[in-house]
């Protein structure tokens, strides 16, 4: 079973009809020799509160055995962002199914500035978010005994080949790429004996003209939905980043990051202790 955002959805790989695959779908099929039963119950745009609220009930009623949870990205792009909130989500989400028995998948994901190229200014908060996120997720896992994907490394986060138009999400060999290197974890712990994912697409790429269409009609909609929400928050940020640069104090910045890092993953082992009395 897969929980997530559009990136577990399948956005960049699609198969007709608006459909779309993904490597989480493309790893089931390699899981065992027979046929597995896979539920994908992933949405674009979900947040961890939506991952929390709305996907993990219907996982925990289906009871699955292996159980994919990749989430934060949407997080870090909205005015809304709280690390404290996000580490809480994740926590009960992992804790929920881990009691259950079910194996739990996770990653670590390369951060969307960066995937943009916005300018540094911009960039570096939204990099700053997303090492947040994955510092709380590397923690949870080990936490939880998950089997852990470090996507946010590797030559394949820089190889234009692996993207889609929108730069953010994976195309057919990107999301092929992330069922190999999942595909190779579960094996290297006796959870996958069928075969692995090809690496090469089964569909040719969009065209460029295709591209420039999509970055023209959906892919302005898509810039202009999350400005609108995290725009003004992002030029504050900027113009502070721009402060410290100036000053020479960047890495204060950095500090206050982990520091809240750390202040939310302690907030969680005070809240799992049991009272005194």
């Amino acid at each position: 079973m897969a929980l997530g955002d559009s990136l577990t959805e399948g956005v960049g790989d699609p198969v007709g009809d608006g459909a779309w695959r993904g490597w989480a779908a493309l790893l089931a099929a390699g899981l065992g020799e027979g046929p597995a039963w896979f539920t994908n119950l992933a949405v674009s745009g979900s947040q961890t509160r939506d991952v929390l609220e709305r996907q993990l009930p219907a996982a925990l009623e289906l009871r699955p055995d292996l159980v994919s949870v990749v989430v934060g990205v949407n997080d870090t792009l909205r005015c809304t962002f709280d690390i404290q909130a996000v580490a809480a989500r994740l926590d009960q989400v992992y804790a929920a199914l881990a009691e259950q028995g079910a194996v739990l998948l996770t990653a670590c994901l390369p951060d969307p500035g960066t995937m943009l190229g916005l300018p540094g200014a911009l960039a570096h908060p939204l990099a700053r978010r997303q090492r947040a996120v994955n510092a709380v997720v590397h923690a949870l896992s080990d936490r939880y005994g998950a089997l852990h994907l470090h996507a946010c490394e590797g030559d394949w986060i820089t190889d234009r080949a692996m993207w889609s138009a929108d730069r953010l999400h994976p195309g057919e060999r990107g999301h092929r790429q992330l069922a190999l290197r999942f595909h190779a974890l579960l094996a290297e712990h006796g959870l996958a004996t069928g075969p692995a994912p090809s690496p090469e697409p089964e569909f040719p790429g969009p065209t460029r003209s295709a591209s420039l269409r999509w970055l023209a009609t959906a892919g302005t909609g898509w810039v202009a939905r999350r400005c609108t929400d995290l725009l003004p928050q992002l030029l504050t940020l900027a113009a502070d980043e721009l402060r410290h640069r100036a000053r020479g104090t960047s890495a204060r910045l950095d500090l206050r990051a982990s520091a809240a890092v750390s202040a939310a993953l302690a907030a969680l082992s005070v809240a799992e202790q049991p009272d005194a009395a």
